[in-house]
């Protein structure tokens, strides 16, 4: 697989090897709803790239569209072009996708809750060809990564709790052995202490397995916290992008994501979206 290096812009998250280009795509749904507006974003190979934004903004989409999952929703990039390790990857099937590394964690969890913990993580082996003796390996490995899960590992995953359900699809995805994996909202409908495990856990996976993440997610100060980069969407458009330490520090990302304004608040319903663009993109 071919690995080339890309030429930066300023506005790329670090110098280095690119694994994930996604270059000004857009994406139309029922060959009529236009969802995603040339959205462009790149993230560095062993790298975690926080994508923000409020619901409806256009994160899913975003991480469908690399997946390759949205015709499954009779949507289409319709524009631009997405590359996955130096190699156009936007026409493959979601399964070539997840043979080449790339393998998508979706909203919700969605685990088979008919099946034990166990059976769930085996699931994601199915693309491996390198023998029963490894993926064994990678199951233990799997178990010293999330301690809750080994506990649980015969529990019928429906009957476990949302924390460790998300867990669990984290895992089932890492024993697939990725090189990305497209992460949508783990906070959602999380207590903020399991969420905060939850992030440590991804921090320790990223820093240890060195594998790249690209993190779709609302609570953005958490995403934040633990990205190095970021890119806020709004109505499908990257209405603004940088270092994640800059983006914090940021006071329109602290007034309408982060929740801390200087001064007097505003009233987020009363600031047009255009007008706020205009004063980001300036």
């Amino acid at each position: 697989m071919s690995t080339a290096v890309r030429t930066q812009t300023p506005s790329e998250p670090a110098t280095g090897e690119i694994v994930l280009a996604v270059n000004n795509i857009e994406v139309i749904y029922d060959h009529v709803i236009l969802v995603l507006k040339g959205v462009s974003l790149n993230v560095p190979r062993g790298g975690i790239v926080a994508l923000l934004g409020a619901n409806g903004a256009g994160k899913t989409t975003t991480l469908k569209a690399i997946s390759n999952l949205l015709r499954a929703e009779r949507g289409e990039v319709t524009k631009g072009s997405i590359e996955f390790a130096g190699e156009r990857v936007d026409r493959l099937s979601p399964n070539e996708l997840v043979r080449r590394g790339c393998i998508q964690v979706l909203e919700g969890r969605h685990c088979f809750g008919h099946l034990t913990i166990e059976e769930n993580l085996l699931t994601g082996a199915f693309t491996r060809r390198d023998g029963n003796a490894a993926i064994k390996r990678d199951l233990e490995a799997i178990y010293e990564y999330f301690p809750r899960l080994k506990q649980r590992r015969g529990s019928m995953a429906g009957y476990t709790s949302g924390g460790e359900q998300q867990m669990c699809a984290i895992g089932r995805a890492m024993m697939s052995r990725p090189t990305m994996i497209l992460l949508d909202e783990p906070s959602m409908g999380l207590a903020p202490q399991i969420v905060e495990e939850i992030f440590e856990i991804v921090r320790k996976l990223n820093s240890t397995e060195g594998v790249s993440l690209l993190l779709a997610e609302q609570n953005t100060n958490m995403a934040l916290k633990y990205a190095t980069y970021g890119y806020i969407l709004e109505t499908g458009r990257v209405v603004m992008d940088g270092p994640a330490q800059m983006l914090r520090k940021n006071e329109d990302v602290k007034e309408f994501y982060l929740g801390v304004s200087e001064g007097d608040r505003k009233s987020f319903r009363n600031v047009k979206s255009y007008k706020r663009r205009k004063r980001w993109l300036a």
